[in-house]
């Protein structure tokens, strides 16, 4: 893990190297500020845009990032971990002296949409400003009048904790000269009106690429693997791909079905855990049916990829054995004997492909913590899953997790003890 830092500084080093030579990060620099929005008029912040503009912020989950846990809303202050160090939100409340305040809604757009502070200071990408920056002038300004509608708080931001050379505006520039276009989303005439909606909400304000596509060793979305899933940094959760009917794509699904699972969190497919559950209990059950059948209608649409490659490594009888064992003593009395589950309750595990991803982060993070279901108007009550951290020991959680990969007809590789040990020992447990 060192060396791979060590890897890492060493790389993003020679880039900001190579962007300065010749006065690159200056030149950079300059064709940034030549792109920077010009300042027209706001909307008037009339009761509707506020109404609306809160409704776009639900939409981008913002206040999930800009409130710290027990803290004031959009107050800022909660550290965001990336592999580069810790990066903590902003204060979006109107205060004058530590919030937006003395923001103009010209700034507050060039925010989303260049990622540029009020001062000209670039603004690090754990603020999602790649993909906000497909947000409409007037949808910005809409949430604008809402966040300037909310009581200030004097919160003065907390620094980054970014290490060298990551926490230099040079480093910043250099990034964005290689992974950063600035840019509102075009319409495709070729499409209905409600595609290009989903389109704008799935790659806008839901900044949904920012979990489900792989990022590179600098820390950008991968542009030729968009949506194929990936490890979401830090947090050890993996966003399955939506390209994939094995994995997270929804077109086989019934329109239906997929909507349900966006606004409660449950579906007679699947269920959500994990950080996805967070963004379904602060965001998306919030969103009215009609953005969420246009976001279903553009998902449904990505290209599909091919089906998976044939298990390897499976398990051997002792260990199907031994799972087994664990399986009925802690397991079947809520997922059934068979793994079939009960409807409304607790998800079948029968060929559920969230079992048999072919990583299986997922299954090891929800054994070690648990697994509980967001709250939403749709599932009030969800049923939760204890955390076996304490009970079980990884050999035992790998045994049980193997059986369940391949009992009652399901087929998957096995999962491996160190596979377990690595899991508890990113959570420190």
């Amino acid at each position: 893990m060192n060396a791979a830092r060590v890897l890492l500084g060493w790389a993003a080093g020679c880039v900001v190297l190579a962007a300065a030579v010749g006065g690159g990060v200056a030149a950079l620099n300059r064709l940034d500020e030549a792109a920077l929005p010009a300042d027209e008029a706001a909307l008037p912040a009339t009761p509707g845009a506020i109404a609306r503009g809160e409704y776009l912020a639900r939409a981008g989950n913002c206040m999930s990032c800009h409130t710290r846990q027990g803290g004031p809303a959009y107050a800022g202050g909660r550290a965001i971990d990336t592999p580069f160090g810790a990066v903590h939100a902003s204060n979006l409340t109107p205060d004058d002296a530590t919030g937006i305040g003395l923001w103009s809604a010209g700034e507050f757009w060039r925010a989303l949409h260049n990622g540029r502070s009020r001062d000209g200071r670039l603004l690090y990408p754990a603020f999602p400003y790649p993909s906000y920056t497909h947000i409409t002038r007037a949808d910005s300004d809409a949430i604008y009048a809402y966040l300037r509608s909310l009581p200030p708080v004097e919160q003065p931001n907390r620094p980054h904790a970014l290490r060298f050379p990551f926490n230099t505006q040079a480093a910043l520039a250099a990034w964005r000269a290689l992974f950063f276009r600035p840019g509102v989303l075009p319409e495709q005439p070729a499409r209905s009106a409600e595609w290009n909606r989903g389109a704008y909400l799935v790659l806008g304000l839901g900044h949904c690429a920012a979990c489900h596509t792989p990022r590179n060793a600098l820390g950008a979305p991968r542009a030729d693997a968009a949506f194929r899933g990936g490890l979401i940094p830090v947090q050890n959760w993996y966003a399955p791909a939506l390209t994939s009917p094995h994995e997270a794509a929804v077109g086989a699904w019934p329109v239906e079905d997929a909507v349900a699972l966006l606004k409660t969190g449950v579906s007679p497919q699947a269920t959500v855990s994990g950080p996805m559950a967070e963004v379904v209990f602060r965001s998306l059950q919030y969103l009215d049916d009609a953005d969420l059948r246009a976001i279903v209608l553009y998902l449904r649409s990505l290209p599909q990829e091919d089906g998976p490659a044939a298990p390897a490594a499976r398990p051997s009888g002792a260990v199907m054995e031994k799972g087994r064992d664990i399986y009925r003593q802690q397991c079947a009395q809520c997922h059934g004997e068979q793994g079939e589950g009960r409807r409304g309750a607790f998800p079948a595990l029968a060929g559920n492909r969230a079992v048999l991803l072919a990583d299986t982060t997922n299954l090891v993070q929800v054994m070690l913590q648990g697994g509980y279901l967001p709250a939403t108007a749709g599932n009030p009550r969800p049923h939760g899953m204890p955390p076996f951290t304490q009970s079980l020991r990884d050999e035992e959680i790998a045994s049980v997790l193997s059986y369940i990969r391949n009992a009652w007809g399901n087929e998957a590789a096995k999962v491996d003890t160190i596979d377990v040990y690595r899991a508890r020992e990113r959570r420190g447990s």
